[in-house]
């Protein structure tokens, strides 16, 4: 990911035009047909409300397809204008001005302007909101609308990642006034429209016309996406030609996709990283020798080999991943070491555990594999896991944030202030283990108003430090992003590595051939 400077993050004026996120002249693209994409991560409890979106179908489908953000993280992981056109911000990072796009209009034709953002901001702190971006908006003390096109917004305190925020795949872009029909039909400002929903089966979208990034993306006269949960019948989809484009590569039959000639594999290195968040307020994960027990009864690099196939990084039990301008390389890895688990067992007053670990594959491919692997390195030490294989479906609603220790995924965000704030401040909606560390939470204010990079750097690795020591999330392995498309498609010189799939904008930035 492009190293962004801070100073050019204060003031930018880039976004006059949109950037075509492909980098290659507009020529080399063609206009038309219909994009069929397969992808995991559906639930039939999914809408058109960015607060709930937590996995891959409907970030996918909605961030960068149907609805539009402020601001876009571009495939070369430059931060460019979406719905905003520039911005610029107080010399302590505390008063930030947006200018907006105009002529811009919803789908519903309904004109684009200040006060659709201030509203779409505000259902993030609404009352009974339960939203991943509330953190970030919640550090808003004060919007105002300086103009129909222009808003002001005040912080509590300055925070110079501010505009990377507004590009959370949560914070879309809805119509003043009718924000409840729009998340009940789907109404945004994005390239595409939707002409049917069917939660946690398809959606079917269509090309919108005279839109404001005409000529610079969207290349599709029409998309499909059809939820494919299963590992094996996605690959089997596109090896015969029923879709264009999968998400999740299973490794499983990754020499079938290679040998296969109308296939071809797209692999970046991001910050994904797979994880098993335990709730630190439940016993026994609230003492911390038995969260060190268990950071050390796990082998990290057998995961890597066995579950990804080699296609990642062992990690060291804190989000912050290979592509983050301020990852700690330094940091003393943990290791295997079934001896030194025995030891904090002990200091734990305990002679064994016995401890349940909730997974399902929707959490990861490979993430019930994984946990036995863990479940067979942890009797070693005396650590008896029994492996509870949950359902797909409402894994995240039903599972995630509720049982004592499961498994998850993080995409990873663009900034450390981004990653730490979403999941790990207190009292945030996604903190999945509700670890609470005065010294973290002091130096996470720290960082977020530090203006010197050298000194960033210091706050946070000792925040990366912190939490690999007494955290409550194991981080066995930093996956790359291992997606797969039919060659008829055609792609920028960059692909984006925030997310999935091309940072989840897929259906805007390519094109058949």
């Amino acid at each position: 990911m492009t190293k962004l400077t801070r100073r050019g993050l204060m003031k930018t004026g880039v976004a006059a035009s949109v950037v075509a996120a492909t980098g290659l002249p507009a020529k080399a693209q063609q206009r038309g047909g219909t994009l069929r994409l397969g992808l995991a991560g559906a639930n039939t409890s999914d809408s058109w409300d960015g607060r709930t979106h937590s996995d891959s179908y409907m970030i996918i489908t909605a961030h960068g397809c149907v609805f539009d953000c402020l601001t876009e993280v571009a495939a070369n992981g430059e931060l460019v204008g979406e719905l905003a056109e520039s911005w610029e911000a107080s010399a302590d990072a505390k008063t930030w001005t947006f200018n907006l796009r105009q002529g811009v209009t919803f789908h519903n034709g309904k004109p684009f302007g200040a006060d659709d953002v201030i509203e779409s901001l505000q259902m993030h702190v609404a009352e009974g909101a339960k939203s991943a971006a509330k953190p970030i908006v919640a550090s808003i003390t004060e919007m105002k609308k300086m103009g129909d096109h222009q808003v002001q917004f005040t912080l509590a305190a300055g925070n110079a990642d501010f505009p990377f925020l507004l590009s959370d795949y949560h914070i879309l872009m809805y119509p003043a006034g009718m924000i409840d029909e729009a998340i009940a039909s789907g109404i945004g400002t994005g390239l595409y429209k939707v002409e049917s929903f069917d939660p946690g089966v398809r959606t079917v979208m269509s090309r919108v016309d005279s839109h404001y990034k005409d000529g610079k993306a969207g290349w599709f006269d029409s998309v499909e996406v059809v939820a494919i949960n299963d590992a094996s019948a996605r690959m089997n989809a596109l090896m015969t030609g029923q879709i264009d484009a999968a998400n999740r590569v299973d490794f499983k039959t990754e020499a079938l996709l290679k040998a296969n000639p109308n296939v071809e594999i797209f692999e970046v290195t991001g910050n994904q990283h797979f994880t098993f968040p335990m709730l630190t307020n439940q016993a026994p994960y609230d003492d911390v020798n038995v969260r060190k027990a268990l950071k050390y009864a796990v082998n990290r690099q057998e995961m890597v080999d066995k579950i990804l196939q080699g296609h990642g990084k062992v990690g060291n039990d804190h989000p912050i991943g290979p592509a983050n301008q301020y990852f700690a390389a330094d940091l003393p890895q943990l290791e295997y070491d079934a001896d030194k688990a025995k030891f904090y067992m002990q200091q734990a007053g305990l002679d064994s555990l016995n401890v349940q670990l909730s997974a399902s594959d929707a959490a990861f491919s490979g993430a019930v594999d994984a946990a036995q692997l863990y479940q067979a390195s942890a009797g070693s030490a005396g650590i008896n896991i029994e492996v509870v294989q949950e359902p797909a479906d409402g894994y995240w609603s039903n599972v995630w944030l509720k049982k004592p220790w499961c498994a998850c995924y993080w995409s990873g965000r663009a900034t450390e202030d981004w990653m730490f704030s979403t999941a790990y401040e207190s009292g945030v909606p996604w903190n999945d283990t509700s670890w609470e560390n005065a010294r973290f939470q002091e130096l996470l204010l720290m960082g977020r108003a530090e203006l010197d990079s050298g000194k960033r750097r210091d706050i946070y690795t000792e925040m990366q430090m912190i939490m690999s020591e007494e955290g409550g999330t194991i981080v066995p392995m930093y996956a790359n992003y291992v997606d797969a498309n039919s060659t008829k498609l055609a792609h920028g010189e960059d692909i984006g590595n925030l997310w999935q799939m091309d940072s989840s904008r897929i259906i805007e930035r390519w094109w058949f051939k």
